[in-house]
C-alpha cells in the first residue's frame, strides 16, 4: 500500500460563508499546475456562482439508491477508487449516506480515499463537529442531525478557516446567493439572525486556535524549545491543597479573566520524597473549583524535598508556554525569611520570562482596612525583652569584670558595662535603659570599683563614669524611642492616607457614594452601626445607615461627630481615640460631600423630568397647533360647504364632501387615539389582558382599519403558535406600524409575515421606504426628517412599543436587505393546546 492521502478541510461558521467556493477555487488552482483533480461530489444547492466553477473539472458520475420507492443519489466511492486520481473533491463531509450505501456516512467514504493514497479536499461546518452540537443547538434552537467526529477534522493535514462577516453573510442571503427567495425572509429572522452569526463565528474561530496551538506545542516538543513564546496568554496556578489555595485559585482565575479570557491551569506539585502532602480530599474540592472557574488541574512530581517543588512547578509552566504564574504566599517574619527564603523567592528568582504575581493569604487574606492603634514607641514583646536584658546584662558584665579582675583595668569594664546599657537602650528604650544604667552603676561601684564590697565612691571620677552611663543610656533611649515613634507615626498616616483615598474615591466614582462610604467608616473604625443624623423641624432623622438601628439622638451614640450644624456623623461599638476622631472628622466632610452629591444628583433628575415634561408639552402643543388643526380645518370646510344654501351641489359633490369630513373626523380620531395611549403609558396605566390570540387574526382586523391597506401584501400562516397577548393592544400595535410603513415607504407594497423561533412568534413589517434603524425611530413626536410631510403626530412607534412592552414583548428595528425598514414585533408562544381525544 503506498502512501496515505492528506486531507484538507475547509471549515466555516455556517452555510454560505463560502467554503465549496473556495474549495473549487483551490481545485482549479491545481489543475493549473497539473495536478490530476477529479470531482467526487459537490453541491451546488442551486447557486450559479458555485456551479460556474465546477466547469473544467472532471465529475464522477453519482451512484443512485433505491429506498422506498425514491431514487437517491450519494457518490460512487468504487468509481473514485477505480479513477485513482490524485486530488478528489468531496463536499459536505459530515453528510448521512442513503441507507443501502456502502458506508454509513460520508468521512468514512473519504477515509477509504485517502488510504488509497487520494488527497482530499472536503468541507465542514462547526455545527457538524461533534463536541460543539449540542452548544449549537443552545444557540440557534436547532437540532444538528448530522455530525463528524472532532478526531477526524483535526487528522487533517490542513483545515482552513472561511471566515466572513455576519453582516455580509446576512447581506448574501438576502440577495439570494445562498437560498431561494422564498426562503430568505424565515432564515433571516431565525437561524441567520445576527446573534446566532456571531455566536457561530466565535466558535469557529476558537476551535481553530485551539487546533493552531496543539500544532505549536507539537512543534515545540520536538524541537525541544522551552523557552516561553507568547503567542497567547497561559496562567498558571500552584496549589498545595491548604486553606489557601482556594483563594489563590479565585485570584488567578480573575487575573486569567482580565488577560483576555487566558487560559487557566492548577497545578499541584508532589513531593519527591513521599512526605505527607495534601489533606485528604483537598485536591478533589480544588479539582472541582478548577472546573468551575474554567481552567484545568494537573499534578507533577517535584525533586526530594521542598528544593525540587520551584524547579518541578516552574518545569510545568515553561512546558505549557505560561505567561503569568501565580502563588500563595504567607506573611513571615523576617527571622524566618532569612533562614529559609521560601518557595516563592526561588520561583521569582529562576522564573526568566514569566510573570510571577505573589497572593497573601492566611493574616493577610480577608481582612479589612483598620487603622493601628497608638501605643509607646517600643512594642510590647521588644519593652518585655528590654526589661530582662536590664536586669541580665549588667549582672553578666560584672561577672565578666570579677573573673578577668586580675587580667583587665578598671577601664576596660566600663566599656563593657556601657556597652550593656547601650544594648539595652536599642532594644527595651528609656525605661529598661535607665534600669539598666543604675543597676550597672551599683554594681560596677560594688564590686568593680576600689573599695570593692562596698557602695563608696573613693575617686570623683568613678562618679563621673556612673552618671556618663545613666546620661549615655537617656539619650540612646530617647533617641531609640523616637525613631520608633516616628516609624509608628509613619505606619499610621500612611494608612490614613490610604483610607481617605479609599473613600475619596468612593464619593467621586460612586453615583450613590453615602452608604458605601459608612460601610467603610464602620470597617474601618471597629464600629457595629454608622449613620448620618441631620436635624429637620427641632427632630433628628437617619439620612442613611449601615449596621444594626443606631441611636435617634447624637447624645445617646459612642461616636459623635459634627459635621455641620444640624448634620453629625454618629456611631456605636465603641469609643475611639483622639487620633481616630480627628480623622473621622475628616470622613464626616467626605459624607457630607456625598450627600450634597447625592442630593445634587436628585435635583438634577428631578430637573430633567421637568424639561423633559416641559418639552413634552411643547410638543404637544406644536402637534395640536398643526396636526389636528389641520383635520379640523377640513371638516369645518366641508360642513360649511353642505350649509351654504346658495351653493348649488351635485350629488357626487355632497358624497365627497361627506367623505372628507368622514376622513378627516377618522384621521382626527386616531391622532387623539394616539395622544391618550401615549399619555396611559406615561402614567403607567396600561394594564394588558393577556391570552392567546393568533397573528392572522389580529393582522386582519387591523388591516380593516389602515387607509392604503390594498398595498400590503400579508403572509401569515394560520398553523404558527398563538401569541400571548392583549388582542385589542395588539391590533393597536400592527395597525400603527403598518400605517407608518404606508406613510414612508415610497409608494412600495408593503409585506407583513411571522415566523416563529424558539419560545417566540415574529411578526415582521417590511417596507422598502428610505428609513434606517435606529433607536430615536421609537422616541415620541418623531417623524422623519422632523418635517410634516405625512401628517400625524409622532406617536405612533412610540405607542406601538410601549404597548409590545407592556404585554412581555418587544419591538425592534432592523434595516431590511436591499434597503428600506423593518419592524419586528416578539411575542412570547402560548402554550400548545391539548387536542382532544375522539
Amino acid at each position: 500500500m503506498g502512501e496515505r492521502g492528506e486531507l484538507r478541510i475547509y471549515l466555516g461558521a455556517a452555510p454560505g460563508v463560502g467554503k465549496t467556493f473556495a474549495m473549487l477555487g483551490e481545485a482549479h488552482r491545481r489543475i493549473e499546475r497539473g495536478t490530476d483533480v477529479v470531482v467526487g461530489l459537490v453541491e451546488t444547492h442551486g447557486r450559479e456562482k458555485t456551479a460556474a466553477l465546477l466547469a473544467g473539472i472532471e465529475t464522477v458520475p453519482r451512484r443512485r439508491h433505491l429506498h422506498r420507492g425514491t431514487a437517491l443519489e450519494e457518490m460512487d466511492v468504487d468509481a473514485l477508487l477505480a479513477r485513482a486520481p490524485e486530488v478528489a473533491i468531496v463536499d459536505e463531509l459530515a453528510h448521512t449516506n442513503a441507507p443501502g450505501s456502502r458506508n454509513a456516512k460520508r468521512h468514512q467514504d473519504v477515509a477509504e480515499l485517502l488510504e488509497a493514497g487520494i488527497d482530499v479536499l472536503t468541507t465542514v461546518n462547526v455545527q457538524h463537529l461533534e463536541s460543539l452540537n449540542d452548544v449549537v443547538e443552545r444557540i440557534t434552537g436547532v437540532t444538528q442531525r448530522e455530525t463528524v467526529p472532532d478526531e477526524v477534522v483535526r487528522r487533517a493535514e490542513q483545515i482552513e478557516l472561511v471566515d466572513i462577516t455576519p453582516e455580509a453573510l446576512r447581506r448574501r442571503m438576502a440577495h439570494g446567493n445562498i437560498y431561494a427567495a422564498e426562503k430568505v425572509d424565515a432564515a433571516l429572522s431565525n437561524y441567520f439572525q445576527p446573534g446566532n452569526l456571531i455566536a457561530l463565528r466565535e466558535l469557529a474561530l476558537l476551535w481553530v486556535a485551539d487546533q493552531v496551538d496543539v500544532a505549536l506545542q507539537r512543534y515545540r516538543a520536538d524541537r525541544a524549545i522551552t523557552d516561553t513564546w507568547e503567542t497567547r496568554e497561559r496562567v498558571v496556578v500552584a496549589v498545595t491543597g491548604g486553606t489557601e489555595s482556594e483563594t489563590v485559585v479565585r485570584r488567578a482565575a480573575r487575573i486569567a479573566k482580565r488577560a483576555g479570557s487566558a487560559d487557566l491551569l492548577c497545578v499541584h506539585v508532589l513531593r519527591g520524597d513521599g512526605l505527607a502532602g495534601a489533606p485528604v480530599g483537598a485536591l478533589a474540592s480544588l479539582r472541582t473549583l478548577a472546573d468551575d472557574v474554567g481552567g484545568s488541574f494537573h499534578t507533577v512530581v517535584g525533586g526530594p524535598g521542598d528544593g525540587g517543588v520551584p524547579a518541578a512547578l516552574l518545569d510545568f509552566a515553561r512546558g505549557v508556554n505560561a505567561t503569568q504564574l501565580v502563588i500563595g504566599t504567607s506573611r513571615r517574619s523576617r527571622l524566618a525569611r532569612a533562614l529559609d527564603e521560601g518557595i516563592g523567592a526561588q520561583v521569582v528568582q529562576d522564573s526568566g520570562p514569566i510573570d510571577v504575581h505573589m497572593v497573601t493569604h492566611a493574616e493577610a487574606g480577608g481582612r479589612a482596612l483598620r487603622l493601628p492603634a497608638l501605643r509607646s514607641g517600643i512594642p510590647g514583646p521588644r519593652g518585655a525583652l528590654g526589661w530582662v536584658l536590664a536586669a541580665a546584662l549588667p549582672g553578666l558584665a560584672t561577672g565578666i569584670g570579677v573573673l578577668l579582675l586580675r587580667i583587665v583595668d578598671l577601664s576596660t569594664d566600663v566599656v563593657l558595662f556601657f556597652l550593656a546599657t547601650v544594648v539595652v537602650a536599642l532594644v527595651g528604650g528609656l525605661g529598661p535603659a535607665v534600669l539598666a544604667a543604675v543597676l550597672g552603676g551599683l554594681l560596677l561601684n560594688y564590686f568593680l570599683t576600689p573599695p570593692t564590697g562596698s557602695l563608696t565612691i573613693a575617686q570623683p571620677e568613678n562618679a563621673v563614669t556612673i552618671v556618663a552611663m545613666v546620661l549615655v543610656a537617656v539619650l540612646v533611649a530617647l533617641v531609640v524611642d523616637r525613631a520608633a515613634r516616628r516609624t509608628e507615626q509613619a505606619a499610621r498616616l500612611r494608612t490614613e492616607a490610604a483610607l481617605l483615598a479609599s473613600f475619596s474615591r468612593t464619593v467621586l466614582t460612586r453615583t450613590d457614594p453615602l452608604p458605601r462610604l459608612l460601610e467603610k467608616v464602620s470597617d474601618a473604625f471597629g464600629l457595629s452601626s454608622v449613620a448620618v443624623l441631620e436635624r429637620s423641624q427641632g427632630e433628628w432623622r437617619r439620612v442613611a445607615e449601615v449596621g444594626p438601628p443606631v441611636c435617634d439622638r447624637p447624645e445617646d451614640c459612642d461616636v459623635d461627630v459634627a459635621v455641620e450644624p444640624g448634620l453629625h456623623l454618629v456611631g456605636r461599638g465603641r469609643a475611639l481615640a483622639a487620633a481616630d476622631r480627628r480623622l473621622l472628622e475628616t470622613v464626616g466632610g467626605q459624607a457630607l460631600l456625598a450627600l450634597r452629591s447625592q442630593r445634587d444628583a436628585a435635583d438634577a433628575a428631578a430637573a430633567r423630568r421637568r424639561a423633559e415634561s416641559t418639552e413634552l408639552r411643547s410638543a404637544l402643543l406644536s402637534a395640536v397647533g398643526h396636526d389636528l388643526r389641520t383635520p379640523l380645518t377640513s371638516i369645518k370646510a366641508a360642513a360649511g360647504s353642505l350649509r351654504d344654501e346658495h351653493l348649488r351641489l351635485s350629488a357626487a359633490d355632497k358624497a365627497d364632501l361627506a367623505a372628507t369630513v368622514e376622513e378627516s373626523a377618522d384621521r382626527l380620531t386616531a391622532l387623539v387615539d394616539n395622544l391618550l395611549d401615549s399619555s396611559r403609558l406615561a402614567a403607567g396605566a396600561v394594564v394588558p389582558l393577556l391570552a392567546p390570540v393568533g397573528y392572522d387574526e389580529v393582522v386582519l382586523r387591523a388591516l380593516a382599519g389602515v387607509e392604503g391597506a390594498a398595498r400590503v401584501e400579508v403572509a401569515v400562516d394560520e398553523t404558527l403558535p398563538d401569541v400571548v397577548a392583549d388582542a385589542g393592544l395588539l391590533e393597536r400595535v400592527v395597525a400603527n406600524l403598518v400605517d407608518n410603513a404606508l406613510r414612508h415607504g415610497r409608494g412600495a407594497p408593503v409585506a407583513v409575515r411571522a415566523s416563529a423561533h424558539s419560545d417566540r412568534v415574529e411578526l415582521r413589517v417590511v417596507d422598502r421606504g428610505p428609513g434606517k434603524a435606529r433607536e430615536s425611530l421609537f422616541a415620541a413626536f418623531q417623524r422623519r426628517g422632523d418635517r410634516n410631510r405625512t401628517g400625524g403626530v409622532g406617536l405612533g412607534l412610540s405607542v406601538a412599543r410601549g404597548f409590545t412592552e407592556a404585554m412581555g414583548g418587544s419591538l425592534v428595528a432592523e434595516d431590511t436587505p436591499g434597503g428600506g425598514l423593518t419592524l419586528v414585533v416578539a411575542l412570547p408562544a402560548a402554550p400548545a393546546r391539548a387536542v382532544p381525544l375522539p
